[in-house]
């Protein structure tokens, strides 16, 4: 059999998905034994005791001066912005895609400005962000809106213009107007599409949002990173790597399983 048509049994895809974490795992660990062996004082490669001494200092015990929980009040702050920026990116993103891959009117003048928008460096306007909007909540959000709406907005354009246009035409011979047709053909066929989008865009949503929440922020996952860096305190950025990337999985996740539990008929196999 070629190898190319061999597939791994389920014990084995699950031993092969674990393996590289195993690897990784035991080459951090390896390191860090090492590391610390020559030298109690490195901060680098933190121990597993370390780490877990850091996030029980952080996510189990008040704050003195705040009296909160920093490593939840980081995580929940992080994600509201996330949610925030996410949620008004693609209701952005459903409305334009829709509006320009169907309307010719709307695409003709529309579509060649998304396409230039999607090409700025969202990090390269982040100044003018907090010029215009300030530092409060708003410039983080609007970065992470800046960042991924044209992307999501040419993705859905794509996947409207891949509507086969026999269905169009089959629609308006049974009497549908073109409201009609926006409702009950294409928005059916995009909606899907736009969760996978969304799973697509979440690494460069982190990026923009760990980016806007170390340049002026009070906290945050990013906040914290950039504020202990100065310390050297790899204990804390560690975990809180290892944390956003637990939290970006689970996100992804999330979205896969909405999909296919509220797009059961469209085949998210061949598109995960």
């Amino acid at each position: 059999m070629r190898l190319i048509n061999r597939q791994p049994d389920r014990g084995s895809r699950l031993l092969l998905i674990l393996l590289p974490f195993a690897l990784l795992l035991f080459a951090y660990f390896s390191g860090s034994a090492t590391r610390l062996a020559e030298n109690p004082n490195d901060k680098l490669l933190p121990s597993a005791t370390q780490m877990a001494a850091a996030i029980d200092r952080l996510a189990f015990k008040e704050d003195k001066r705040t009296g909160d929980y920093v490593f939840w009040q980081d995580t929940m702050s992080s994600l509201s912005r996330l949610a925030t920026g996410l949620v008004i990116s693609a209701s952005i993103a459903l409305v334009v895609g829709i509006a320009t891959g169907a309307i010719p009117l709307f695409g003709a003048p529309l579509s060649p400005l998304v396409t230039v928008l999607s090409m700025v460096p969202p990090l390269a306007i982040l100044p003018i962000l907090f010029i215009v909007f300030g530092l409060g909540e708003l410039s983080k959000v609007m970065l992470i809106v800046i960042g991924i709406t044209p992307v999501l907005i040419r993705d859905m354009e794509q996947r409207v213009r891949e509507i086969p246009q026999e269905l169009l035409i089959k629609a308006q011979t049974l009497g549908a107007n073109s409201w009609t047709l926006i409702l009950r053909v294409v928005l059916p066929q995009v909606l899907p599409r736009l969760l996978i989008a969304l799973r697509l865009a979440l690494g460069s949503a982190w990026l923009f949002l760990i980016a806007a929440e170390a340049i002026a922020s009070t906290d945050g996952l990013g906040y914290r990173i950039f504020l202990v860096r100065r310390y050297m305190a790899m204990d804390v950025i560690v975990p809180y790597v290892v944390w956003i990337t637990a939290l970006a999985w689970a996100m992804d996740v999330g979205l896969r399983q909405l999909t296919r539990w509220a797009f059961p008929w469209y085949d998210t196999g061949a598109r995960s």
